[in-house]
């Protein structure tokens, strides 16, 4: 009786060894899920600044105020017919 119970015992833990620690195991399966969540995180970020990327050129394609604006703050551009004036900081009396 007691081989037979051993020889079970044995059989039941060769079956459900794959099951709990093999290639496809459960373990396996929830490392799995973990990262999709993760995977899924960073692609709604990915998706957000896209929408906004996409928005942008969209505005850049179908508008000129978007354009005025990039090429008054990059670029130092003005209108003809403009009038620039450039507010210096104060000027230390050390460095003259």
């Amino acid at each position: 009786m007691r081989w037979l119970t051993l020889t079970l015992t044995l059989l039941i833990v060769s079956v459900q060894w794959p099951l709990w620690l093999g290639k496809g195991s459960w373990f396996r399966v929830w490392q799995l899920d973990r990262q999709l969540q993760q995977q899924r995180v960073v692609n709604q970020k990915l998706i957000a600044r896209n929408a906004a990327l996409d928005a942008e050129v969209q505005d850049l394609k179908q508008g000129t105020a978007a354009i005025e604006e990039r090429a008054r703050n990059e670029l130092g551009m003005i209108r003809n017919g403009e009038i620039f004036f450039q507010i210096l900081g104060p000027v230390d009396a050390n460095s003259r």
